[in-house]
């Protein structure tokens, strides 16, 4: 019978949504639990939950032995979301009024602290063996994210930056935190040095190709889809891969047009049809597309020493659906 991936994904899912869910109902005082549901009811891909549990297959190891330690990494992706939609003055996450503007800002900074603190607990479950390197993992993962989000946060008031100095960026921002998925599960389940190794280059070289494809998505996709406002890195004059290498493509008026978004620190609304259409012009959303495809070739090379043929499989699944989605 033919291996399905996706069913595999739903099934461990539905059983990841069960325990997360019950994970702090109830709980007091209710001013800061309530916040802390509000981000842990939120619907989401599970990316980082699953990629723990096929780090851990892939090793073969045991999926149930990391549902801990996939917990852990969801609480702090959302605890990362949480301080990062303050950062942005987001008002939209996955569809929902983000925490801060549902509650305020104080509300919204001390939940995140709680689920960082959460994500700890949880984490500590599962570490029967190996606790120092995965503790170490987990937070050298936080370290790199609060890197990325700074060196971000500089771009905003730097004139220049460089295609290379982005992709240093999302590379702690965004595929520190998959890399991190895939070692603790890899260490978890058991796996030997040279396996924990590649599945690491796994996570990061699809860290870098999802995050582009955010990129390129939070100005071609539906809003409906999506789930918040298309245009969003225009409106904040954010340096993507998309506006960087525009930048370096155009002249003249095109030219001076992209440089208004950095000098004007962003654009409104209904300038976004206008930038979309230059950047499709210019050819960016095709440059874009090939490199998620090689950041996506890159990750699926490291896998040819995973015996694990399930959690191969599933693993190539997970990149080509993740290059894919629309949303």
């Amino acid at each position: 019978m033919l291996f399905e991936p996706e069913k595999l994904y739903k099934k461990e899912i539905a059983k990841f949504e069960k325990k997360y869910s019950k994970l702090i109902t109830n709980k007091k005082p209710k001013s800061l639990y309530e916040p802390c549901n509000h981000i842990i009811k939120s619907s989401g891909k599970r990316l980082r939950p699953f990629l723990v549990m096929l780090s851990a297959l892939a090793v073969n190891g045991k999926i149930s032995s990391v549902i801990n330690a996939a917990i852990a990494v969801e609480l702090l992706h959302n605890f990362t979301l949480v301080h990062d939609d303050i950062m942005d003055n987001a008002d939209k996450r996955r569809g929902r009024v983000t925490l801060h503007v549902k509650y305020n800002t104080n509300v919204a900074i001390l939940a995140g602290d709680n689920l960082i603190a959460l994500a700890y607990k949880s984490l500590l479950k599962d570490c029967k063996h190996s606790t120092n390197d995965v503790v170490n993992d987990f937070t050298q993962g936080i370290v790199e994210v609060c890197e990325g989000q700074s060196l971000d946060t500089d771009f905003e008031i730097r004139k220049k930056v460089t295609k290379e100095e982005y992709v240093t960026m999302i590379q702690k921002k965004t595929a520190s935190l998959l890399e991190t998925c895939c070692s603790i599960g890899a260490r978890l389940g058991g796996g030997n040095k040279q396996e924990i190794s590649a599945l690491r280059k796994y996570g990061n070289y699809l860290g870098l190709a999802f995050q582009i494809q955010d990129d390129i998505l939070d100005i071609m996709a539906k809003e409906k889809e999506l789930g918040k406002k298309i245009g969003g890195d225009l409106i904040e004059g954010k340096k993507t891969y998309l506006l960087l290498s525009a930048l370096h493509k155009a002249k003249g008026k095109d030219k001076e047009l992209l440089k208004k978004v950095i000098a004007n620190k962003g654009i409104k609304s209904n300038q976004v049809d206008s930038y979309r259409k230059l950047f499709i012009k210019l050819g960016v959303i095709e440059d874009a597309s090939k490199q998620v495809n090689n950041y996506t070739k890159l990750a699926l090379k490291q896998l040819k020493s995973i015996k694990n043929e399930q959690a191969k499989i599933s693993l190539e699944w997970l990149a080509n659906y993740l290059t894919n989605r629309k949303k």
